[in-house]
């Protein structure tokens, strides 16, 4: 069966993902993503009206992975918000640490590089991360109310401070080469949290 242009729009996204991850937007070309992902040179612009509307669809499907996961992980049965969100820091953790702590965070990697750049890609990780932080909200505030965790400020501004908390261990980490930084955050947040 042959493949679909979404099919194939998601291949070259996907592969972008991996290379970019690795190496940051401006410097990874299109045809080094196109050939990656098996498709024909000169088809691009088929799939993405400009480097700019492919960088937003990138962030975009990468946030629409990530919240999915968070999703996943916050519906566990049997757990409290609090386990929940313990399982999810971990998953962080750990997805974070691997590859001597390169990461894969498309937010980090991308993050200040692209907001100077381009205002629609800023914006697709302004609602990417904003979408993260909704998150962290509702499963605090569920832990607030189920006891399973405690926090001194407003949810909001302690999911906000969490999420800040995080990405700065992931660049530490990058940077360093070694997840001690996670370690540290980690701690940093059970005490947060009265975990």
């Amino acid at each position: 069966m042959p493949a679909t242009q979404s099919d194939t729009r998601l291949r070259i996204l996907d592969a972008a993902q991996q290379i970019m991850a690795h190496k940051g937007f401006a410097a990874v070309g299109i045809n080094e993503v196109l050939t990656e992902a098996g498709v024909p040179k000169g088809s691009f612009y088929h799939y993405f009206g400009s480097k700019d509307a492919f960088g937003e669809a990138l962030l975009n499907t990468y946030f629409a992975e990530q919240t999915t996961a968070m999703d996943r992980i916050f519906a566990e049965p049997d757990l409290t918000p609090a386990e929940r969100l313990l399982n999810y820091l971990h998953h962080w953790q750990e997805s974070q640490s691997a590859d001597g702590c390169q990461g894969k965070c498309l937010a980090v990697k991308l993050g200040a590089e692209v907001s100077d750049l381009s205002e629609p890609m800023r914006l697709a990780l302004k609602d990417g991360t904003t979408a993260v932080i909704d998150r962290l909200e509702r499963i605090l505030h569920n832990g607030s109310q189920d006891g399973s965790l405690t926090t001194t400020r407003d949810t909001r501004a302690t999911a906000q401070a969490l999420y800040t908390m995080w990405l700065g261990a992931s660049v530490m980490a990058k940077i360093h080469r070694e997840p001690t930084p996670f370690d540290n955050t980690m701690e940093t947040t059970r005490q947060l949290l009265h975990l």
